[in-house]
């Protein structure tokens, strides 16, 4: 059985088991996410960077429904509705089936994703409103973490992190994108417009009614889904919102308790993540990464802020949740583990891309001198915590394997590790 008076204790197998496939696609989405960004660096900063641009600003989609946006728009206003739909599936079904159910449980990675937004936020504010030139209005860029690039951190360095660290930072992840599309919707709307956005309720709506029936027809679904998602757009609000709405519509439990497929939430979340980490993350961060360096400044107050708020931030924010809730709740790390494997997920955290990037564009307006300052920060801060955090994990690398080798155990060969028979 899971135990619940660990920090870290072990999840149910079968939990343990859905989040080992989810990271396996993570984890290759992100190596893919890493490319494409590198691609876009070097192609951007190379004699033929003129094309680069001329295929990001490209233009097309039908004007009279105010959907005629380049392609980088098209990237992070609609493949991102993917990504976040995904992601409004997997927090629902955590909160709502998964092990996180249990507010015991749920009350560490919430911790330690608010104490991970906060610090950063602070922090970013606290360089750019001390040095001239500051631009407060970004604090929120160095506050999210990219699950996907963490995860291709991971792979790269072959760790054997154990499954309890790697579900928190899975979850911290998802907490912490539903806590950026929230910052998003409240803070960077420029302007609303109430008429399309209350129009929108009425597919959303529809959607809703149809999975609650356990409708999983593309053609009834799909149609409802772009609508909502133009009429958010047409809102002010950013689209991306759109995904999180109707992913919350989606039921996570079966219609009949003994029924053994999988829930309808589950069903969506295995045919759209692959489509999320595999095509829609890489392409926005695709058009979003090519930044040119002799375009932005690396001491600028906003690159030195968020840079200073991904590494430091993020650590001490992760970190420092996570002691408090072991402070005031009395729990123990699970056996086996130590406040080094905290600090080396904390510095993990700070890797942080692709909402980043997002929300840099809000916030100051692509391919202004600011938003190019914001993005240098974000590839400069998530590369020196990947470094930080390599260093760190991989002196523990050799600990993990221990840990994962007593885990796999399986004396009575009955397919369950023995861990989970003896409830330990």
């Amino acid at each position: 059985m899971a135990d619940k008076n660990k920090l870290f204790g072990r999840g149910s197998l079968v939990e343990t088991t859905r989040i080992a496939e989810i990271l396996r696609t993570e984890t290759a989405g992100g190596l893919l996410l890493v490319g494409a960004a590198v691609v876009a660096l070097v192609w951007a900063n190379s004699p033929w960077s003129s094309a680069y641009e001329t295929i990001s600003d490209a233009s097309f989609g039908p004007a009279a429904l105010h959907l005629d946006l380049s392609v980088a728009q098209w990237a992070a206003d609609g493949l991102l509705a993917i990504f976040f739909f995904v992601a409004g599936l997997e927090l629902k079904r955590e909160f709502v089936a998964g092990d996180l159910r249990d507010p015991r449980r749920a009350a560490l990675p919430v911790a330690a994703a608010v104490g991970g937004m906060i610090v950063p936020a602070v922090i970013y504010v606290a360089v750019n409103a001390t040095m001239a030139d500051g631009a407060p209005s970004g604090w929120a860029i160095p506050t999210a973490t990219d699950i996907a690039f963490a995860l291709a951190v991971l792979g790269l360095i072959n760790t054997h992190l154990p499954a309890a660290l790697r579900t928190f930072l899975l979850t911290l992840a998802v907490v912490d994108d539903l806590l950026a599309i929230t910052i998003i919707a409240v803070f960077y709307t420029s302007a609303l417009h109430l008429l399309p956005l209350l129009l929108a309720l009425l597919p959303v709506a529809a959607f809703g009614v149809l999975v609650q029936r356990r409708v999983r027809s593309w053609w009834l679904l799909l149609p409802l889904a772009l609508t909502a998602w133009a009429l958010v757009h047409a809102s002010g609000v950013h689209a991306t919102v759109a995904g999180v709405l109707l992913a919350f519509t989606v039921p996570v439990r079966r219609r009949e308790p003994g029924d053994d497929g999988p829930g309808l939430a589950e069903h969506f979340e295995h045919r759209w993540r692959p489509v999320s980490a595999g095509i829609a993350v890489p392409l926005f961060a695709f058009f979003a990464a090519g930044v040119t360096v002799a375009d932005a400044e690396l001491w600028a107050p906003v690159t030195i802020g968020v840079v200073a708020g991904l590494v430091a931030g993020k650590t001490i924010g992760v970190l420092g949740s996570t002691w408090l809730v072991q402070r005031f709740t009395r729990a123990e790390l699970a056996k086996g583990l130590s406040w080094w494997d905290v600090l080396g997920l904390a510095m993990l955290a700070g890797v942080g891309f692709t909402v980043s990037l997002l929300i840099g564009e809000l916030a100051f307006g692509a391919g202004t001198d600011r938003d190019a300052d914001a993005k240098l920060g974000i590839l400069v801060g998530s590369v020196l915590a990947a470094a930080a955090a390599t260093v760190l994990l991989r002196a523990r690398n050799r600990h993990y394997r221990e840990l994962v080798e007593e885990e796999r155990r399986d004396d009575d060969a009955d397919g369950i590790p023995d861990v989970y028979q003896r409830g330990d």
